[in-house]
């Protein structure tokens, strides 16, 4: 009997993967597909997105994304992002960004339509967004329906051809349920549109899908649109046809009732999928409910409730068909057609016979077989053959469309007027779809033999035709091509090659081998081909060898293929492909590709070389024929030997100068040297350019000393200048350099020695300098450069001077280097060179000189004055040059010319030079200088050593320098008293620049030189100066006095009033100097400040209190409150402020009178207060104060008039402070229940308390309410409370753990048991109970647990149930949660009472082997009987050979020889063994026997040496068999002799197949008298004995009868062998004959003739025929 037609799974609970509850809902939640779950959530302040496979719901994905919405892809890992108007799209699998995008409105809605398509709802449009095809923007589709306006879109549907489109919105309806109004009070609006006429339809309707379906007789399927709407009065599912499609008929609209039973009268449809297998409609309704609807007849089929929560998301459950769904409590249900039940479902409880049919017929479905085959029997009895065979041709999985039925048809006459009823037969299956094997060839036959190919080639593309191997022959003799098509649909590897072949495809031979997996005989197929098209058969050649997996074919097999035709062009084009990769283990071929070609065509060889393609070839023998070929450049690429190297390289008229160039790079030092001197000495005029250019391009290499030395050998300057001068500019030899400018020198090129002196920096200069002396070159210009970049300017000048050569030292001066002019003039000098000369020689220099140097030069040799004239003529130049000025003051110094004069007037002298020089000579001429040049450190030094401290303070007063003055006055310098006289005396007198006076006030202070300082300030402040009235310098005299001499301050004060009164005021008062401070504060009518004086800093409140009566300020009575408050004189301070009427200060006011107890003056403090100051904390701390002083009446009216108080504050403390009944009252006044709740418990109100926490609906009041009335026993009370709490789950451990604290055992589980029925209770709830009912009602947790397992959190119940010791329901836990590891261990470890029907089934599914091995072990010790039962289960996944070892181990094997016996059609070794030993054990010979025959993996030798001395014979019978099996002849046949097994003996020899063996045996016979046994191995071993040895035997023994049969039978075949041959020999000639007749004469010889090497000869002697029959001779390797 069928229960119900459906499966339903819970397939996982999101809460349990850490989802939070809060995060799954429609606004966070999307599920697109039953592929993935995306939920966006917030765990610790931050945003996630998490994705859940259901294909492994343990790999939860968790990205830190902050997004709006988040949807996956139906099926691949790529994530669509929202975030205000911002769309992304992001591939998670290749961490790429798939697409961007951003919209200009809201998107309140969108959704997967296709694999590669988002819909897109906006506030006024509909879009679609192609963005996996690479759309960069959506694009519109159509306008939103006004109807639409203000709904929650829900829902976005596309038609499976995308040509109808559905939006779906729900909103409230505030009409509903009034008179005259039939709308639901949550109204659904739709928009229907079509996109081929562009319009759209408003529909009332709350969920709705698209689906196909084809009725019957129909060609093409009808579209169908389902949709349900919910009235007041009930709901109705509507399927409607879109799109009608002729000649289809119509399809009838269809318009059924949705029942909600009474529980749920308020329930409505939020969504529709459909199954198009089945062609059933899921309705799921906001109550959970589930309707099941055939699609065609709108019949019910099933309806119940699958979940207590509302199912809010679903999806197409595409691996059954069904529909997915995922619920507020976060379970992910899915519901699907039970395909085993649901027909017997129908026919049982609708009793719909039809609809039954019609299920089963459309999707092969099981229940109705025998309904359609009893159907089908009365329609062919009753003559109906059309109805018959349509009902054949629908039946469910093919159940009727067999062989038998078409014979069935075929046999039955034709019906007249009529097709036959065959032809219907095949018409209706035609119609329908594709036909079977057996109908496929049926319908062939007929179709080929009327010759209607176009017919089957129709069907073909159709897919009516079941493709097969004897369809494909059928065909193959009426078109190779269309049989080609079926071998391919068939997968009939080898004759699809066939075909291939046969028509010539070659080139898809590979591609379809490889496809499929299948390997022709390539060489087979390459032979074939090369016969009928060489070209093609080279490009064959090449895909097989260049196929990705590795050459499908040896490349020697086809080079022979193609040599055996003489097809050198394609072997080479061939080679050249295969050969690509130049592989070391093509070598050989490489060799004989270019052997080939070397002989026959040497330019294609040359060009194969020159491609640079091989390396592994054999070298030494490549060299050796392209030297005899003509081709030395590639000879000399492959000769390695030094001696083939120089025979062939002193050609250099036959090689490319650059290639041999280069070429020489590949040589070694050892190999260069010797081949450029063979080559230099062969022919140096033709050579030596190469040879130059070669010992250029590797002179690193080489070594220029060896280079040097191979020139100077063959005496070549040219050579060597040549050489050196490509090189040296490279070099940095030094003896590179010196060698290149002696062949230069030698050679002369003057200008080349003359450019290398001046640019190289790697010659030795000395020794280049006395070459260059002794060369005494006309040109003394290399020379002079060489001395001038070495310092060799004084050897120069004299070198010059002494050999007359002056004219050069002007060249040098004037166009070399102007630079060394002062050290040429040093030189001439020191030669006593006359002073007109030198002159002369500085007038002349034109360029730039160190003036210094010059100066210098002259100087120390006391010949200044001899540059005076120079001098004079740079400053008529208008020279600026310091150098110049400093000459001519020093020049002017030393001649008394008016120094002081120069010095103070021309600015252009550096004064630090010339102070310096005037020092020694005039200490006022230096003072001069260095004043002017501000040298501060050589001022300081000359006046101090001279005491010229007057001038030395006006200095500093003028310079400004607080650092100088901090150098001068330093404590240690003995100068500084005389230079502070000075300053004070002097300079500061004299001085009216309010800025110097300033800085030096500073460096006074700086240097803390107090007592000075007040002397200059009382000088120039207190008489009469042009600082007297300055307001700095009077206060700094403040400052100074107060620091300094506090006696003068109270003066200054009296006397002064120009000074900065307040900052004055406050250094006296941080200095102490109160009276002083009060006495400027009250000079100045500063009151306040005064008051702070005397109350702060005085601390005198007394005379504070007589100086505010005096003044009677607020400013003043605010002072005095705060000192008076800060002294905790509360009271007076209160008054203080009353009298000030200043509210400002109430925060501190508050706080201390509350810290003193002083409510009551706080009171008159807060009202005063109130009345200005319209502040929260000051009505605030007004109610809590008429608490504390328990003016509750004086509270109540406070509350009832406008404040700004904080009630719930002032509450809040009252509470703390357990003020319970200001509480009350404070929290009544706001409403605040929770609060109210708290305070009720503590006044013992606990019913009323209960009633507040209704009213508060706070988790925590439930808690707080709870643990009182736990605590007060008020068990009642407190259910009612806890009922609130368990249904959050985090509230759930504390309320066990204060129930179990308190041993309240019963209650907390009253409590739970309670609750379950609520329709917040959670999973949390049923898993606590059963931990409770583990702890302390064990005998209830199995009913439990039973009941709701899938409910509870099975791991932690499990723990509990372990710590219990509760066996049977730690069992089932495991089984329920599939751990059947942990229960396989449980059984055999604690249970007592055993199960064996259980354990089996738990056993076999186990994951650790380990454990089934253990419970082999298990039963064996307690369950033997039962073994075989248990190995018998777990046979398909157990190691036999551990479980044999087990066995032995324990010495029970015959205990498993059911499993022994099951178990050795696997051909085991150790099982064979096993199974051997015990039938060995058991004396069973029959079995054994038939047992090795059958299985050969044992130790055939091993047990054949055991059984051979057995005490059975037939045991020792098996040790013969098993020798002769494992080809040991010889012990086999001793056995057999020993125990007269003459019959044995002779299967043996028979087997052996070797003379030796046989003719011994017989031999055998004959010595033991044995003759029926030799002439019976003449029989039996007829092919193994000699005829030789047999007449032998029959002579010498007289064995002539027993030998005769033999003798006749070997007559009868030797005539029958030479009939044979004379008969083939006849068909041989005649077929000789008839081939000569049709040769044609022209035919020369037996060779191809013809030119087909490439570039070989035209022909041959003799008549140009090939020798060795038409095959040309190989090359071997060898001459």
């Amino acid at each position: 009997m069928a229960d119900k037609p459906i499966t339903f799974t819970e397939h996982v609970q999101l809460t349990a993967l850490g989802i939070q509850p809060g995060s799954i809902a429609f606004q966070s939640l999307t599920l697109e597909s039953d592929h993935f779950i995306c939920v966006r959530e917030n765990v610790n302040d931050t945003n996630q997105v998490v994705i859940v496979d259901l294909a492994d719901a343990n790999n939860v994905i968790r990205r830190p994304i902050t997004a709006d919405s988040a949807i996956m892809h139906p099926k691949e890992k790529i994530i669509a992002l929202k975030s205000g108007r911002q769309l992304q799209v992001f591939n998670l699998a290749t961490k790429q960004k798939v697409g961007s995008h951003l919209m200009n409105d809201d998107v309140p809605f969108w959704t997967w339509i296709s694999d590669t398509t988002l819909g897109l709802v906006t506030e006024r449009d509909v879009q679609h967004w192609n963005v996996v095809g690479g759309e960069s923007a959506p694009r519109k589709i159509f306008e939103r329906h006004p109807t639409l306006a203000g709904n929650q879109i829900i829902n976005y549907r596309v038609s499976p051809d995308e040509k109808w489109l559905v939006v779906v919105g729900i909103s409230a309806n505030p009409q509903a349920g009034q008179p005259g109004q039939n709308g639901f009070k949550v109204k659904g609006s739709m928009q229907l549109y079509s996109v081929e006429r562009g319009v759209s339809q408003p529909i009332e309707g709350h969920a709705a899908a698209f689906a196909t379906i084809k009725q019957e007789g129909a060609t093409v399927a009808s579209k169908v649109f389902a949709f349900a709407a919910r009235q007041a009065n009930g709901a109705k599912l509507h399927i409607v046809e879109i799109g009608h499609q002729p000649p289809n008929a119509p399809f009838t609209k269809k318009a059924v009732d949705v029942f909600f039973p009474p529980e749920a009268v308020n329930d409505f449809p939020v969504a529709i999928q459909v199954s198009a297998k089945h062609g059933i409609i899921y309705l799921v309704t906001k109550f959970g409910f589930i309707h099941l609807y055939e699609i065609e007849t709108g019949t019910c089929i099933y309806m119940n409730r699958i979940s207590g929560e509302t199912i809010f998301t679903t999806a197409e459950f595409e691996a059954q068909n069904g529909i997915i769904g995922v619920n507020k409590k976060g379970q992910v249900l899915s519901v699907s057609v039970d395909e085993q039940t649901i027909v017997p479902y129908i026919q049982q409880h609708l009793n719909n016979a039809e609809l039954a049919i019609k299920l089963a017929t459309r999707a092969g479905l099981p229940g109705a077989d025998h309904i359609i085959q009893s159907q089908f029997q009365v329609y062919m009895q009753n003559q109906q053959y059309s109805e018959a065979a349509r009902i054949a041709a629908n039946s469910p999985r093919g159940i009727l469309r067999t062989p038998q039925t078409i014979d069935m048809f075929k046999k039955l006459p034709p019906v007249q007027g009529s097709l036959s009823p065959i032809l219907q037969y095949f018409g209706i299956l035609l119609e329908k779809g594709e036909l079977n094997k057996y109908e496929s060839l049926e319908l062939a036959r007929p179709v080929i033999a009327q010759g209607k190919k176009p017919l089957l080639e129709k069907w073909l593309k159709e897919s009516k035709l079941e493709c097969s191997e004897e369809l494909g022959d059928l065909v193959r003799s009426a078109d190779m091509n269309l049989a080609l098509s079926v071998y391919l649909r068939a997968s009939v590897p080898n004759k699809v090659v066939a075909c291939f072949a046969e028509l010539g495809q070659f080139d898809k031979i590979v591609l379809y081998s490889k496809k499929v997996g299948y390997t022709p005989d390539y060489a087979q197929l390459l032979q074939h081909l090369v016969r009928i098209n060489p070209e093609k058969a080279s490009e064959f050649a090449t895909q097989l060898v260049n196929d990705e997996a590795g050459p499908m074919v040896d490349i020697e097999r086809v080079v022979d293929i193609f040599m055996g035709q003489n097809m050198i062009q394609q072997a080479t084009s061939f080679l050249l492909d295969a050969l690509k990769d130049n592989k070391p283990e093509q070598g050989g071929l490489q060799t004989r590709l270019l052997e080939m070609n070397l002989v026959n065509a040497p330019q294609v060889a040359d060009a194969i070389l020159g491609n640079e393609m091989f390396s592994h070839y054999d070298k030494p023998r490549i060299a050796n024929l392209c030297e005899k070929a003509g081709l030395m450049q590639r000879a000399l690429e492959h000769y390695d030997d030094l001696e083939d190297i120089k025979r062939c390289v002193v050609h250099t008229n036959l090689y490319n100068a650059e290639w041999l160039v280069n070429y020489f790079g590949k040589l070694s030092v050892e190999q260069t040297i010797p081949c450029l001197q063979e080559m230099l000495k062969s022919n140096i005029r033709q050579n030596l350019a190469v040879v130059v250019q070669i010992a250029t391009k590797y002179s690193d290499l080489l070594g220029p000393v060896k280079l040097i030395e191979l020139f100077e050998q063959f005496k070549s300057s040219d050579g060597l200048y040549y050489y050196l001068g490509s090189v040296v500019n490279l070099s940095e030899d030094p003896e590179v350099h010196f060698k290149y400018i002696q062949a230069a020198t030698r050679t002369g090129q003057i200008r080349e020695v003359e450019r290398i002196c001046r640019e190289s920096n790697h010659y030795n200069p000395e020794k280049v300098k006395n070459f260059l002396k002794e060369a005494r070159l006309s040109d003394q210009l290399p020379l002079i450069i060489v001395c001038d970049r070495f310092d060799f300017v004084h050897d120069l000048v004299l070198y010059l001077y002494q050999n007359g050569l002056t004219n050069f030292i002007e060249i040098y001066v004037q166009r070399v280097n102007s630079q060394r002019t002062p050290a040429v003039v040093g030189g001439l000098l020191d030669v006593d060179c006359e002073e007109m000369v030198i002159k002369n020689l500085l007038m002349s220099v034109t360029g730039e000189f160190p003036i210094e140097e010059l100066v210098e030069e002259v100087e120390k040799r006391n010949r200044l004055k001899l540059i005076l004239p120079w001098l004079n003529s740079k400053v008529e130049q208008g020279s600026t040059d310091h150098a110049v000025y400093n000459a001519v003051a020093k020049i002017a110094i030393d001649s008394n010319n008016n120094p002081e004069a120069f010095l103070k007037d021309n600015n252009l002298y550096d004064p630090a030079i010339v102070g310096k020089y005037c020092e020694k000579r005039d200490p006022y001429l230096a003072y001069i200088a260095y004043a002017k040049g501000f040298c501060d450190d050589e001022l300081i030094h000359i006046t101090n050593e001279n005491q010229m401290y007057k001038h030395q303070a006006r200095y500093l007063v003028k310079r400004r320098d607080v650092d100088l003055w901090t150098r001068v006055l330093d404590p240690e310098s003995i100068h500084r008293r005389a230079l502070i006289d000075q300053v004070v005396a002097t300079a500061i007198p004299e001085s009216t620049d309010p800025d110097d006076v300033s800085v030096t006030v500073k460096a006074f202070m700086h240097m803390e030189l107090h007592g000075p300082l007040l002397e200059l300030l009382e000088k120039i402040i207190l008489e009469q100066s042009p600082f007297s009235d300055n307001r700095s310098l009077q206060s700094l005299m403040f400052l100074t006095a107060i620091k300094n001499d506090r006696g003068k301050v109270m003066g200054y004060i009296n006397k002064l009033s120009g000074y900065d009164v307040d900052a004055i005021a406050k250094v006296a008062t941080d200095a102490g100097l109160y009276e002083e401070a009060f006495t400027i504060y009250q000079k100045h009518d500063n009151h306040a400040k005064a008051m702070d004086v005397l109350v702060e800093h005085m601390v005198s409140i007394d005379r504070g209190s007589a100086y505010a009566n005096k003044i009677n300020q607020p400013a003043v009575w605010s002072r005095l409150g705060k000192a008076q408050l800060d002294g905790l004189r509360v009271k007076d301070a209160i008054d203080s402020y009353i009298k000030a009427e200043d509210p400002s200060n109430f925060s501190e006011v508050i706080e201390i009178a509350n810290r003193a107890g002083k409510h009551d003056d706080l009171v008159r403090y807060l009202q005063m207060a109130r009345k200005t100051a319209r502040e929260p904390k000051i009505d605030t701390e007004l109610a809590y104060a008429y608490a504390k002083t328990d003016r509750l009446h004086d509270m109540e009216e406070f509350l009832a008039m406008t404040n700004v108080a904080d009630v719930l504050q002032v509450g809040e403390k009252c509470f703390e402070d357990e003020l319970c009944q200001a509480a009350k009252l404070l929290f009544s006044s706001i409403s605040n229940w929770a609060r109210l709740a708290t305070t009720l418990i503590y006044l013992g109100e606990n019913q009323s308390a209960v009633d507040a926490a209704r009213k508060a609906g706070n988790t925590q009041v439930w808690k707080q309410v709870n643990a009182a009335c736990v605590d007060k026993k008020e068990f009642r009370l407190a259910q009612i409370c806890g009922l609130n709490l368990i249904v959050h789950a985090e509230e759930l451990p504390a309320l066990l753990s204060l129930y179990e604290r308190n041993g309240y055992f019963e209650e907390i589980i009253s409590l739970m048991e309670g609750g379950l029925g609520l329709e917040r209770a959670h999973m949390g709830m049923f898993t606590e109970l059963s931990v409770l009912y583990a702890k302390y009602r064990p005998e209830k947790l199995m009913e439990h647990l039973k009941l709701f397992w899938q409910r509870v959190n099975i791991p932690k119940v499990i723990r509990a149930s372990e710590q219990a010791h509760l066996w049977p329901e730690l069992v089932f836990l495991y089984i329920v949660y599939d751990e059947p590891d942990n229960a396989a261990l449980a059984m055999m470890e604690r249970l007592s009472d055993w199960d064996h029907d259980q354990f089996k089934k738990v056993i076999v599914k186990v994951a650790n082997m380990e454990i089934a091995y253990k419970a082999v072990s298990f039963y064996l010790a307690h369950q033997p009987n039962l073994l075989p039962d248990l190995l018998a289960a777990l046979t398909p996944r157990l190691d036999h050979g551990r479980v044999v070892k087990i066995l032995q181990a324990a010495d029970h094997l015959p205990l498993a020889k059911p499993y022994l016996v099951g178990t050795q059609k696997l051909n085991i070794t150790v099982v064979n063994e096993a199974y051997n030993d015990l039938l060995i054990e058991e004396e069973d010979h029959v079995t054994l026997r038939s047992s090795l025959e059958t299985y050969d993996q044992y130790d055939a030798i091993k047990l054949a040496k055991r059984l051979e001395k057995h005490e059975l014979l037939e045991f020792r019978r098996i040790a013969s068999l098993l020798y002769r099996l494992n080809n040991m002849y010889e012990p086999s046949l001793d056995l057999s002799k020993s125990d007269r097994l003459w019959r044995d003996a002779l299967e043996t020899a028979a087997s052996s197949k070797d003379i030796k063996v046989a003719e011994e045996l017989a031999l055998y016979f004959v010595t033991i008298g044995n003759k029926d046994a030799f002439a019976a191995i003449l029989y039996v071993c007829y092919e193994l004995v000699r005829p030789d040895f047999v007449e032998e035997m029959s002579w010498r023994f007289g064995l002539g009868d027993y030998s005769k049969p033999y003798v006749l039978q070997l007559q009868r075949d030797q005539t029958t062998k030479i009939a044979a041959l004379e008969k083939e020999v006849r068909e041989l000639r005649s077929k000789t004959a008839e081939k000569e007749t049709e040769e044609p004469s022209s035919m020369m010889g037996s060779g191809l003739g013809g030119r087909l090497m490439i570039g070989g000869p035209g022909g041959f002697p003799n008549g140009g025929g090939m020798p060795n029959g038409g095959m040309m001779a190989q090359p071997t390797g060898f001459y």
